[in-house]
């Protein structure tokens, strides 16, 4: 008798087109958290390039494949427009 092994499969995550910059936005936005936040440090500037890629990347994936519209139709279409986004979640 065998071992059965099971196929390993990616995190819906990894395997996104836009994994790379959800990446760098988490990885510089904890980093900015751990080490300036938690020390009382504000820079509103901080990670800012890498969330605009992120959202980017993902406003474009969602309208190639024709969702954005769902997004819409929830009230949730910040996505391309950040500061209709900021209002929504209560973000200032």
């Amino acid at each position: 008798m065998g071992i059965i092994r099971e196929k390993k499969r990616a995190s819906p995550s990894a395997t996104s087109p836009c994994a790379h910059f959800r990446t760098a936005y988490h990885n510089c936005f904890n980093r900015w958290y751990s080490e300036k936040f938690l020390k009382g440090q504000w820079d509103k500037e901080e990670c800012v390039s890498e969330w605009e890629k992120y959202r980017e990347c993902l406003s474009q994936y969602l309208d190639d494949k024709h969702l954005s519209r769902f997004l819409e139709a929830d009230g949730i279409g910040g996505l391309n427009n950040p500061a209709e986004f900021k209002g929504q979640t209560g973000v200032s």
